[in-house]
């Protein structure tokens, strides 16, 4: 055993989740811009880059749309950029933004291996429903 256990022990401790704490602070957590799957882990990173699917638009833009303060936009988008998901050319004074549909790729071929089990599920549930309706025909009827 070790000393901290020896010690809760002694003082009659019981481990709780404010203790459980300590022991995880030495796991170091993947960084935001080690990849593209770390960025888009962020659902405010996923509202900007569905947004900007839609077109190459300054960050005034991507602010007013989405409710963000420009701040937040403006790191947002940096992780985008530093992880390749967007880039970013200037127009005079201003910066414009545009999705990289090359390194947006892995991301939908990832994601695309699960589609399978959606639809699955999807055609599961209509099935079900359509069975439930032809049990009970005139259920329109009671409503």
């Amino acid at each position: 055993m070790g000393c901290l256990t020896l010690f809760l022990a002694e003082q009659n401790f019981r481990l709780t989740y404010s203790y459980m704490g300590m022991y995880y602070r030495s796991v170091a957590r993947a960084s935001t811009t080690s990849d593209a799957f770390n960025a888009v882990a962020e659902p405010r990173r996923r509202e900007i880059l569905s947004y900007l699917a839609g077109a190459e638009r300054p960050v005034g833009d991507i602010v007013a749309a989405l409710d963000m303060e420009q701040p937040s936009v403006s790191k947002h988008l940096r992780v985008l950029r530093d992880v390749g998901l967007v880039r970013m050319r200037c127009r005079g004074r201003q910066k414009l933004y545009r999705t990289n549909a090359e390194a947006i790729r892995p991301l939908h071929q990832w994601a695309a291996t699960f589609e399978r089990y959606w639809q699955h599920q999807l055609n599961r549930v209509k099935e079900r429903a359509e069975a439930m309706a032809r049990q009970e025909p005139n259920l329109k009827e009671k409503l």
